[in-house]
């Protein structure tokens, strides 16, 4: 629990409305409760309501078509820890504390993500401030079990998973954490499924009272595994490469394994949805529904083969957009007006804002991120954003910014003497592939000149 934060619980009233239907009327106020549902790894393009043709998510797409489909949203990051660390924060990759999936191995050697400092302000923290119930179910990947970092400490009251990103590459891992103890599972159980009913029996539990529940699955996350009974409707379907293994573990369907997972992320969407229903709270709840980055290319897994980069070009670790675009749906059946679609330029730093926005709480921390409430109602106020900036600590520090139609990527930041730029106008070429760089001198000079005015430096990520 956390020291420096008191807790206050809000008293409730229960009014039941004919028979069955129970209505809850709080005390205080009426705030909606929050989903946040952040698949792992999954590509834009492999939800129908982005144009797949062969992976089925019908419940992933009612929430498209219940609420608001954003078609020009950007994740975090192009990888996990720094992705999750700014849509918890609001804070860009120029400022975040967390950039990449940098790590330090704990008092029981196990590798864990950086620790999220103690002064750094969550989406949970800010709706404490409410008396929200919060809970985060899946893969933190921003702490360690002793540390400031993680969930417990960070504004959560309950957590349930993967604490450390390197333990969540395994679905029958040896434990999960539940808040700071370890469950032992001895590799026999399929973590996803132990997951979704803790979250389910959190959502029942806490259905009376106005709640946050942060659901991060790691589906469809390598290694590329689930149980037989999943598998069967798909074996045999797809022109299969048996992956050997390495990392992740050997898998003669990597294909017809992906599909299933994609399957079972959609149903535990549906699992969500109809929990939500049966307790009387769904018109009231919002549901938003996005992945952390791009799709990945391990275990064995070929992103063309589904188009899980859609018309974009990349994957995960990449600053193309088939690294950073995302999905990103949001379901506000009280809100949201059914059916709509959004074009503007949004990012996972503008969730902490919208929310603080819904709510009706001044602004709890500095952050880059606006809220985007005119958007989801709407309503023609909307702010926009000057410019989206990136930075990636892989293979050669990248970092990309993008301003009106233009998007440019600087290549080996950290040495000058191989530094090297690209530019796209992705109004006119999405795919980015053509490299307009020696084109317009003077729009690149600008851009760098944009791009360098967006960070603040880092100890532990450099530039």
């Amino acid at each position: 629990m956390m020291s420096s934060k008191k807790i206050f619980k809000r008293s409730c009233i229960s009014v039941v409305l004919g028979v069955v239907a129970t209505t809850t009327i709080c005390a205080e106020n009426s705030n909606p409760n929050v989903i946040i549902i952040l698949a792992d790894d999954l590509g834009i393009g492999d939800l129908g309501c982005y144009g797949q043709k062969v992976l089925s998510t019908p419940a992933i797409d009612t929430l498209a078509s219940n609420g608001i489909q954003f078609t020009n949203h950007y994740s975090g990051s192009t990888v996990s820890a720094p992705s999750r660390c700014v849509l918890m924060t609001g804070k860009h990759t120029g400022n975040a504390y967390i950039r990449g999936n940098k790590g330090k191995k704990g008092a029981d050697g196990v590798m864990y993500s950086l620790d999220l400092p103690n002064d750094e302000v969550t989406i949970a923290e800010v709706l404490k401030k409410k008396n929200y119930q919060t809970a985060c179910f899946g893969k933190w990947g921003l702490g360690s079990p002793t540390g400031e970092g993680h969930p417990n400490e960070q504004g959560f009251d309950h957590f349930f998973g993967y604490l450390s990103q390197v333990n969540a590459h395994t679905y029958y891992p040896n434990h999960l954490f539940e808040n700071k103890e370890k469950v032992h599972l001895n590799r026999k159980v399929y973590s996803h499924d132990l997951i979704m009913d803790k979250a389910i029996s959190y959502i029942e539990e806490n259905a009376k009272n106005p709640f946050f529940v942060y659901l991060a699955p790691t589906l469809p996350h390598a290694e590329l595994i689930v149980p037989d009974k999943d598998l069967a409707e798909f074996k045999g379907k797809f022109d299969e490469k048996p992956f050997k293994g390495g990392h992740y573990c050997a898998q003669s369907y990597p294909k017809a394994t992906y599909a299933a997972m994609v399957k079972k992320l959609d149903n535990s969407v549906a699992r969500i949805v109809s929990i939500l229903k049966k307790n009387g709270v769904y018109d009231n709840t919002i549901i938003i529904f996005t992945s952390d980055n791009g799709v990945h290319s391990e275990g064995g897994y070929e992103v063309a083969y589904f188009d899980s980069n859609s018309d974009f070009r990349g994957s995960k670790r990449d600053l193309y957009d088939g690294g950073i675009r995302t999905p990103m749906l949001i379901q506000w059946p009280a809100k949201i007006k059914e059916g709509s679609v959004s074009n503007h330029l949004s990012a996972f730093w503008d969730l902490l804002p919208t929310i603080e926005n819904i709510v009706d709480i001044d602004k709890q921390s500095d952050y880059d991120g606006i809220s985007i409430l005119p958007t989801l109602l709407g309503k023609k106020s909307q702010k926009k954003h000057d410019a989206l900036y990136f930075e990636f600590h892989e293979g050669g520090t990248k970092q990309a910014i993008i301003k009106n139609t233009w998007k440019l990527i600087r290549f080996q930041a950290k040495n000058k003497n191989k530094t090297y730029y690209e530019l796209y106008n992705l109004e006119q070429d999405k795919e980015e592939n053509e490299n307009l760089v020696n084109k317009y001198p003077k729009q690149v000079k600008k851009l760098i000149k944009l791009m360098d005015e967006q960070r603040t430096e880092s100890k532990q990520f450099r530039i």
